[in-house]
């Protein structure tokens, strides 16, 4: 049965908006098929506003996946703002996809793709405004899979209510099985309701359904533990891993936005996952093992994707780009290709111990010179070996020595406040830092037209990293760290001027915290906020600490736990974790190690290139890191 736009009734309504062009769709390379041609459908949310989810590679990669798929179709959602969502509340008009703008509650599956926890109320206004009930519980076979993927979903358990299921890691074979398990069971006619449906799900340890796990606790609010309640659900379920990247070649025809978005470029994901061990990264730990894409696979779909999309930029994307066994080649051969062209290439924030002139310049070579960002995150020696940062002083002056020397004349310094075992000493040596990385600018251009910009965040312990059991630093410590910081910097007649300082208040990270490690209970917080008018809390503008608090407050009364007993408090070895049945590979012991290694200032190497530490992934992936050299090179495209 056909299923009509609601363009007709949203078109008027956009007037009288902000930014209406990113309601309407019809983007180059989107794509919308035939609603009766497709037998399964997904509506893909990125739950923030068009201008950032619009670039999200995992959406994009999901969305060309499925559409390509003969009998299932793939539509894309966001988040309206607060002006729209009161206008379509006022006329009735329901959640709806920018592609075909079909309702999302006539789609068999919404996948909500989350790469923050901040994003969770926005989940919630989709829901409502799509007609959908909040709470799994209360869904009828009418209603779509609420499906959560995403580095925040590897610990849903904060959304475990609001969710029908969730799967872990790498989503391109994933959901292709998931459309094949629910093609089947439309085929047979729906046997057993969305009950069945999801059960089929699960028994393939593959796709966690919440509802399938009973979680009991102790008087004092530890998890006690956490079972399945139904037979043939799997104890633990496991995330999933794609092992051949060149395989999955995505985006191959990237999506050009309408209106203006945070990324205006086309980005290829050279490799996926890292192995440098960095303690605080929940990223590196969750996408273990390294898997590299060949650089000549990279060539072509930089090749494919300039051409299908018209974009000038490329950003070669990993966590850790600088640190594929071909980057030089791979620059080098991307540079001689579009040499004189106007296509410029880009790195996201690089690693001080694999930055060289040589890589820089290659990316720089079309007249494109704009701020190198560094990540030293700890302002100390000391601090650094905690986190397992091996980047020392002399590393990092070396390098923006260099940088300064070749031309540069503004570098980014990214650190992170509050993290394990940290003083306020440690804090202050930043400011030295960055003073002495302007000194060292000035001697090595005999000029003072160098700068350097601190930027500082907020530490969160997150699952299944090795801080997951460590305690917070509490949101006034950190905003004091932070105002004395400012004040190194600002009183220094000498380098002040020279040194931008641009930080987040402690506030965010404490309700981040309460999101990233929370379990169940949680919920009822998350549900108070967005009655109370929650909505974009990764936004400053819009996010409350006061309504999180108040709402946690009115949430959590008669229970053992409140915010504090969920972020500043450590954790000891053997208590279970919310997650500890969401399986990312990890050895929980080798974790709790790490920590231990931690507390005593041990550094950990890179096990690309050293002895395996028995992380475990690579035994329970059956695998092994995937590096080159493959020993190819890019050849020139051939001009037609």
């Amino acid at each position: 049965m056909s299923v009509e736009s609601l363009f007709p009734r949203l078109e008027p309504l956009l007037p009288k908006v902000q930014k209406p062009i990113q309601y309407v769709g019809g983007e180059l390379n989107s794509t919308v098929k035939d609603w009766d041609e497709a037998t399964v459908r997904w509506a893909l949310m990125y739950p923030d506003a068009y201008e950032v989810g619009l670039p999200n590679q995992g959406v994009q990669i999901l969305y060309e996946i499925l559409n390509e798929l003969p009998e299932t179709l793939a539509e894309r959602t966001y988040a309206v703002w607060p002006d729209l969502e009161a206008l379509m509340r006022s006329e009735g008009v329901p959640q709806f996809t920018v592609d075909g703008h079909r309702p999302v509650r006539a789609f068999d599956v919404l996948g909500v793709s989350f790469a923050t926890e901040l994003g969770y109320t926005n989940l919630l206004t989709a829901l409502d405004l799509a007609g959908i009930p909040l709470e799994a519980v209360d869904r009828t076979d009418e209603d779509p899979i609420v499906l959560a993927g995403g580095h925040a979903a590897f610990n849903p358990e904060p959304i475990a209510a609001f969710l029908d299921a969730a799967v872990l890691g790498d989503g391109e074979q994933i959901a292709i099985a998931i459309s094949e398990v629910l093609r089947e069971w439309k085929s047979e006619g729906g046997p057993g309701g969305r009950d069945e449906l999801l059960l089929r799900l699960a028994s393939t340890g593959g796709v966690y359904v919440p509802k399938f796990y009973d979680v009991e606790y102790h008087p004092d609010g530890r998890i006690m533990r956490v079972v399945p309640n139904r037979d043939g659900v799997p104890s633990r379920v496991f995330k999933h891993t794609v092992m051949d990247l060149d395989e999955w070649p995505y985006p191959k025809k990237p999506l050009v936005p309408l209106a203006e978005t945070v990324h205006e470029r086309f980005s290829v994901e050279i490799f996926r996952g890292c192995t440098r061990g960095c303690r605080f990264c929940q990223a590196g730990m969750i996408t273990r093992p390294v898997r590299e894409r060949s650089i000549t696979t990279v060539g072509d779909m930089v090749e494919a994707g300039i051409k299908e999309s018209g974009f000038n930029e490329v950003g070669l994307l990993s966590l850790s780009s600088a640190d594929h066994s071909e980057i030089a080649d791979i620059t080098k051969g991307l540079a001689d290709r579009y040499d004189g062209s106007q296509i410029g290439l880009s790195l996201p924030s690089t690693r001080v111990d694999a930055f060289n002139i040589d890589l820089a310049n290659e990316l720089s070579r079309n007249g494109r010179r704009s701020g190198l960002t560094f990540a030293p995150e700890g302002g100390s020696e000391r601090m650094r070996k905690v986190i397992n940062k091996m980047v020392t002083e002399e590393d990092l002056i070396r390098t923006v020595t260099t940088a300064y020397s070749n031309g540069w004349r503004q570098v980014k310094l990214y650190f992170m406040c509050g993290l394990p075992t940290e003083e306020d000493v440690d804090v202050l040596g930043i400011a030295d830092l960055a003073k002495k990385v302007i000194r060292a600018g000035r001697e090595a251009t005999g000029s003072r037209d160098v700068r350097c910009t601190v930027s500082i965040g907020g530490f969160v312990p997150k699952p299944h990293t090795p801080f997951q059991w460590a305690a917070q630093c509490d949101h006034e410590t950190v905003d004091r760290r932070l105002r004395a910081l400012r004040e190194a910097l600002r009183s220094d007649k000498e380098y002040g001027r020279a040194i931008g300082y641009r930080y987040h208040d402690g506030k965010p990270s404490i309700v981040e915290g309460l999101l990233s490690r929370g379990d169940r209970r949680v919920g009822k917080v998350i549900r108070a906020v967005w009655e109370d008018g929650g909505r974009f809390d990764g936004w400053s503008e819009h996010f409350s600490f006061e309504r999180w608090m108040a709402a946690a407050e009115r949430a959590l009364a008669g229970e053992p736990v409140n915010v504090d007993w969920y972020t500043i408090r450590e954790r000891d070895e053997h208590e279970v974790l919310p997650w500890d049945h969401l399986d990312a590979g990890l050895d929980r012991e080798w974790l709790w190690q790490d920590w231990q290694d931690a507390l005593g200032d041990v550094e950990v190497e890179d096990c690309r290139w050293t002895p395996c530490y028995d992380c475990g992934v690579c035994p329970t992936m059956g695998t092994e890191i995937q590096v080159g050299p493959t020993g190819r090179k890019l050849l020139p495209l051939t001009v037609i």
